[in-house]
Order: C-alpha cells, then structure tokens, then sequence
C-alpha cells in the first residue's frame, strides 16, 4: 500500500466519536527550516553534549553561557513558519472534532509552529520557546505554574553584554529567569504547562495514535507507546528516514508535508 493510502486507511478506519492521539516530535518542523535535535541531520543541535548544554546543573553553573546557547538556537525557531504538515495536523484536529470525536496533539517540540497553524487542543510536554520563568521558588512567575510571555522581558542589555549583571530577570521579584523548557535533569511533573498526566491519560484511551517526525528516543514516546499497546490500539509512524519504532508500530516512509496534507484532503479534512 503506498504512503498516502496507508495514511488515509489508518485514519479513515476510526470510527466516529473515536479517539485520535497524535504525537510529533522535531522532525515534522525540519521542512521549516528547525533541525532535529538529534541523528545526523546537518546541524542538529544535539550533536554537542547535550547532557551538559541542555540542563539545570549547567545553568546554575554557568547562567550567561545558558543563555546564549538558547538564544543563538533560538532564532532559527521565532523565524520559521508553519510548514504543511503542521497545517494538516490542524486540519486533522477540526475533522476529528467534526465527527464527534476526541483529540489531543502532544509535541516534544518548544516551537510555536503548530499554535501558528491553528492547533487548540494540544500538549507541550518540553515547554515552549516563546515563553520564560522565574527561578526562585515561590514567585507567581515560577513553577509549578508560573510563566510569562518571552516578548515582555526586555533583553537588550544582556544581548549587547552578557554578564551575570544582565542577565534577564523577573519584574515581579529580581530573580533570574530561566528558559521555559524541560530540561534533560529535570522530571515531567516539575511544571504544570508540560501536562504529561493529561497526555498519558489520552495514550490510554486512545484508539488511533500517529507519530509523526519523532526519533522515540524520548522517554514520552515510550510511555505513549505502552499504554497504546495496553488499550490495544493501531499505532502509525510517519518518517522519512529509519524507523526506530517498534517492529509492531506501522510504518510509512515518507515526508510528513507531503502525506500529511495529501491524506487530508482524500478524507476531506479542511
């Protein structure tokens, strides 16, 4: 069966008020112009030593260097606009919800693409670029829910001289901020906005889960993975390169731009 058919049988096979889980990882943002974290794409920003770069530890020990590191690697994310695979999982999202039917869109990814694309019903389980926090415990701009929008700090001072005296700080209290992702040494549970109960409970009643651009090698997707095959549901793979899922998951090897929109519009999800 060719990639698109497989697609649009996968989907088109869930019957009415059922349950659609889609999970997507960075692959499904390269044809934006972000490159994966990890593999060997041409510069993959995991190719450095993400247990250093990408920790709590290391920004406690090196506050300035932490956030020139994310800031360099943020721009090519606030660039980007939404390719056609993130319009499609929209797309996906208000079909669903049409035939009375329950979704959730889970991302590893911190980018505001599929926002930008019209997704509503959605889980970001490592945060977002576009937004930061305090760091001292106890301020209303802190975990467990805290956090304020990355356009309303002002930057200027620490982008023309980082030092530890410009650092971006909290208006509320003094405090550095920090970026409002998840780090590599920090848990799911350590802020409200990564929903990861919310996510799990979904992968739990799910009768349909699609992974889309993901390297599952992140211990969400496991976990997803588990409880899909525990509720006995079909589960789909869309990449373009090797499969590293499960020999069980079904697999299309193809670009998600390209079959996503393509199996939308055979089952005419608009």
């Amino acid at each position: 069966m060719k990639p698109v058919e497989a697609l649009v049988e996968f989907l088109g096979s869930l019957p009415p008020g059922g349950s659609l889980l889609v999970v997507t990882g960075a692959g499904i943002s390269v044809a934006s112009g972000i490159p994966t974290f990890r593999g060997t794409d041409p510069g993959a920003i995991w190719t450095h030593d993400v247990t250093t770069l990408g920790t709590y530890g290391f920004f406690e020990e090196d506050p300035v260097e932490s956030w020139r590191w994310y800031l360099s690697r943020f721009e090519m994310v606030f660039d980007a606009i939404p390719n056609p695979a993130h319009r499609a999982v929209a797309a996906l999202e208000r079909w669903q919800l049409g035939r009375e039917g329950s979704f959730l869109l889970v991302t590893q990814n911190i980018d505001t693409l599929h926002e930008e694309a019209g997704s509503h019903a959605m889980v970001k389980v490592h945060g977002s670029a576009d937004r930061v926090r305090c760091t001292r415990r106890g301020c209303r701009n802190a975990s467990p829910a805290g956090s304020i929008p990355r356009s309303s700090v002002d930057m200027d001072a620490f982008l023309a001289a980082p030092s530890p005296e410009t650092l971006p700080r909290c208006a509320a209290c003094g405090s550095v901020l920090r970026q409002h992702v998840l780090w590599f040494d920090e848990t799911y549970d350590s802020h409200d906005d990564y929903a990861f109960l919310r996510a799990h409970r979904a992968a739990d009643g799910c009768e349909r889960l699609l992974f889309v651009g993901t390297s599952f090698a992140v211990g969400a997707t496991e976990a997803f993975l588990r409880s899909a095959r525990y509720a006995r549901a079909r589960v789909m793979s869309i990449d373009p390169g090797e499969h590293l899922s499960p020999a069980w998951v079904e697999q299309v090897t193809a670009k998600a731009e390209e079959v996503l929109p393509a199996a939308c519009a055979a089952l005419g999800a608009t």
